[in-house]
């Protein structure tokens, strides 16, 4: 029978959910007092989750936006909490992430929210802000770099990711959360986004996303065989530093405007100089199977995201046809 087939409180499937989690605990080495749910409803829908259940409807929770997610979820914070702004990018573009003393935070916040890789500005932390309060802990969207390299989970207080991007298809939401934060949900908060019920069920409250679930084992057991964390960060730094460099050996032909510091790793937004050749590159490129390089609509340019899977083949080849196509034109 298929994975898709069988019971999912039946043995077949609890061994797979098991060992899905036990690889992703190794992977991580997510400390023996964190929870790890498989939930559903996308990272958009933990944008409820965390005020509802970390927060009181007085209570603050600060927010940094270094994007278009960091934003939505500050937007949603507003409706089941109060909602801190501590800092915004929109004024610069969305283009770096600010320092300490920047930031304008709340010594009685519940949580300090961050999104760690933003996936259509191409921003990413490469340090994480520490909580003003005594008692606030950090909270991140891991989603577009979730695996991509190792994170020391007992910094933060919840991760929470999106399967889609690096350990498996769409359809599962990947939540780490330390077991004290979990059984204080808002009076109001609907059973399916209540932590504590994927906790005590084992993240099989109702029927989960058998074969996604599936296939994040699957990835986990490939990221192990392949060294862990460690060596998947190196495999991304040399990907994401040749197609940097070529970029900025450009002499301005290709512009990346991110602050280099904070240039992602796993989504590299650039523009062309002559903006009217974009279309051009786009259907050159894809003519040569290289498809899905249009920017996001909100920022256009083009935006090439290099995941764990992507091989280095597949960015050296991407360079070798900007360079033709500036010879070219």
């Amino acid at each position: 029978m298929s994975i898709m087939e069988v019971s999912h409180r039946g043995k077949e499937f609890t061994s797979v959910i098991q060992k899905a989690e036990s690889d992703l605990r190794e992977l991580l080495s997510i400390p023996a007092n964190y929870e790890v749910l498989f939930l559903q409803g996308g990272a958009s829908t933990q944008f409820s989750c965390l005020p509802l259940n970390l927060c009181g409807v007085e209570d603050t929770a600060d927010y940094i936006v270094t994007g278009s997610w960091g934003d939505k979820a500050f937007k949603e914070g507003q409706r089941f909490c109060k909602a801190n702004l501590a800092w915004s990018g929109k004024a610069t573009k969305y283009t770096r992430i600010p320092s300490e003393k920047e930031l304008q935070l709340s010594p009685n916040a519940k949580y300090l929210h961050i999104c760690a890789n933003e996936t259509i500005h191409g921003v990413e932390f490469k340090d994480y802000p520490t909580p003003k309060g005594d008692t606030t802990f950090l909270v991140a969207d891991m989603s577009s770099n979730f695996c991509s390299k190792p994170v020391d989970v007992s910094k933060f207080g919840v991760i929470y990711a999106g399967a889609q991007k690096n350990v498996g298809p769409a359809g599962v939401t990947i939540a780490i959360i330390r077991n004290d934060l979990i059984g204080n949900a808002q009076q109001s908060t609907p059973l399916m986004l209540d932590y504590k019920i994927h906790a005590e069920n084992k993240s099989l409250y109702n029927t989960p996303p058998c074969f996604t679930i599936y296939m994040c084992g699957l990835v986990f057991e490939d990221l192990l065989a392949q060294g862990g964390l460690s060596e998947i960060e190196k495999k991304n730094v040399q990907k994401a530093k040749i197609l940097y460099e070529a970029i900025d050996a450009s002499n301005g032909f290709y512009r990346c405007p991110v602050e280099k510091s904070v240039r992602s790793l796993m989504n590299v937004p650039f523009t062309l100089e002559k903006s009217e050749l974009e279309s051009d590159f786009i259907k050159q490129a894809a003519s040569e199977g290289m498809l899905q390089l249009k920017g996001h609509r909100s920022v256009g340019g083009m935006r090439a995201s290099i995941y764990n899977v992507m091989p280095l083949a597949g960015v050296e080849k991407l360079v070798s046809f900007m360079k033709v196509f500036q010879a070219n034109h």
